[in-house]
């Protein structure tokens, strides 16, 4: 099958969130099952030009973006299986960073992103690769599905092709004024509530929803969350429940390569389900040395990776941090929204010896509280799928979860009294302050019984969270879109 990815972030090449960690694993899995060829477009941002052995196909392409004529280059990269191609044009993509300022989100994203969406196709042209199915990720290339089925509807390059609409986060929609729907060029006559109208404006993920064969997301929980309950479809619940029946969900992987403390090269030591025990707590040492923790092996450390902004519900974890401090130690990476980010700095500050705060994107430090902590907090308002609570399993770290979206599909929540042969976590039952505060209360207290808690850690780092099952359901997914 001959198969397209589009997508804003891939790791390795960008990143800014989980979306380019499923883009870059989920697209090698489907190269590597043969005869699939795949093509993943990115954008070329400024730090692709770090990428070595980039080749440039030769010549360039014209794509209108309202009364402008932009030129586009290609740049490819033979990644593994799977060719890489980047989409060049400096004006829009040459920046600092992926999506935005300090001051806010680029004021012409909707630019930006209308010239990718055509990029795409006119590149496939340009470069004489005829997709079966385009696999578009979020709102930045939900224009993809709408433009084969309008301006490129007679267009006799892509008369088989089809195409599927991932959601990664429902939240993130693509929200512009009517001039945007001018400047990518539809029909005027579309301009409908039933297509793209929406509030005035377009919507780019509405747009998506509308006209892609087929969509998905990314855990079947959420998938029933988002059609069910307006807090968290935000405003796309009614759309989504006339898609029922077009309407996926699919739980994401992890990359066991990068992920794996067995061959973990950026841990002090490697473990697995049979030396966990002996030699998880030299990981937990090593953490404490490197944020000044006190060096206590006996006292429970709470490891959060994660964006700071409202979803994921670090803005009232802090205060239950600041309750349980006496018996757990935590620390916290990540960073966004300013508010919390100084919540965080002012916590450590008062509190050094048990709370520790990193401000900043570092993929090393990441793995080694995955591997130093013994337990993974995700106190989450809505959560699509979460890879966070997977690797920290993976690493014998018990996630410590609310009770949404994917986090429901993929940790088996300790009961107390039972025999818990298939628990591999915490739920956080209500969201708020003492939800929380009680669910960590459960989880420390658990954590004093050795044998109990062993033998969760043995649970959870058994559990199979590999890219295999999910890549073989999408290509169940393809082939059923593909036979429209």
């Amino acid at each position: 099958m001959n198969i397209v990815l589009a997508a804003s972030e891939a790791f390795p090449f960008c990143k800014t969130g989980g979306l380019a960690d499923v883009v870059g694993a989920l697209s090698q899995q489907l190269a590597g099952r043969k005869p699939n060829k795949v093509l993943l477009f990115l954008p070329h941002y400024r730090n692709i030009r770090r990428v070595s052995s980039l080749k440039v196909v030769p010549g360039v392409y014209l794509i209108p973006v309202g009364d402008k004529i932009e030129q586009v280059s290609l740049s490819y990269i033979n990644w593994g299986n799977v060719l890489v191609f980047f989409v060049g044009n400096r004006k829009y993509f040459d920046r600092p960073d992926l999506y935005r300022t300090k001051l806010g989100d680029y004021l012409d994203n909707d630019e930006r992103f209308i010239l990718f969406c055509r990029a795409v196709l006119e590149g496939c042209k340009f470069v004489g690769f005829r997709p079966d199915i385009i696999h578009c990720h979020d709102w930045q290339t939900a224009l993809l599905p709408a433009y084969l089925k309008t301006v490129y509807k007679l267009d006799a390059f892509f008369t088989r092709t089809r195409s599927l609409l991932t959601i990664h986060n429902i939240a993130y929609q693509g929200h512009f004024p009517y001039s945007t729907y001018e400047k990518a060029g539809f029909h005027p006559a579309d301009f409908t509530p039933d297509k793209f109208e929406y509030y005035g404006g377009i919507s780019f993920l509405k747009s998506g929803i509308v006209f892609a064969d087929n969509v998905s997301t990314v855990s079947p929980n959420y998938a029933k969350e988002v059609q069910t309950d307006p807090s968290m479809g935000f405003g796309l619940e009614g759309l989504l429940k006339f898609r029922s029946k077009n309407f996926y969900g699919i739980v994401n992987g992890i990359d066991t390569e990068i992920w794996d403390p067995e061959i973990d090269t950026l841990l002090p030591i490697g473990y697995d389900v049979s030396s966990f025990s002996k030699n998880k707590p030299v990981s937990k040492q090593y953490l404490q040395q490197q944020l000044d923790l006190e060096e206590n092996p006996q006292k429970p450390l709470v490891g959060v990776v994660s964006r700071l902004d409202y979803q994921k519900g670090l803005d009232i974890a802090a205060s239950v941090m600041e309750r349980l401090h006496e018996r757990a130690q935590f620390v916290v990476l990540g960073c966004g929204d300013p508010m919390l980010e100084k919540q965080y700095r002012d916590l450590a500050k008062k509190y050094p010896a048990d709370i520790a705060y990193e401000g900043k994107l570092d993929e090393e430090l990441a793995h080694q509280i995955y591997a130093g902590a013994d337990i993974f907090l995700m106190p989450s308002r809505f959560e699509p799928c979460g890879l966070s609570q997977m690797i920290s399993m993976k690493y014998g770290t018990l996630p410590v979860v609310s009770k949404v979206g994917g986090l429901v599909d993929t940790v088996t929540g300790y009961k107390e009294g039972a025999d818990n042969d298939a628990a591999t976590g915490f739920f956080i039952n209500t969201f708020s302050e003492n939800g929380i505060y009680n669910a960590l209360d459960k989880a420390l207290n658990v954590f004093e019984d050795k044998k109990m808690w062993n033998k969760l850690v043995k649970n959870a780092m058994l559990q199979d969270h590999s890219w295999d099952k999910s890549a073989r359901d999408y290509m169940a997914l393809y082939q059923k879109t593909v036979s429209y």
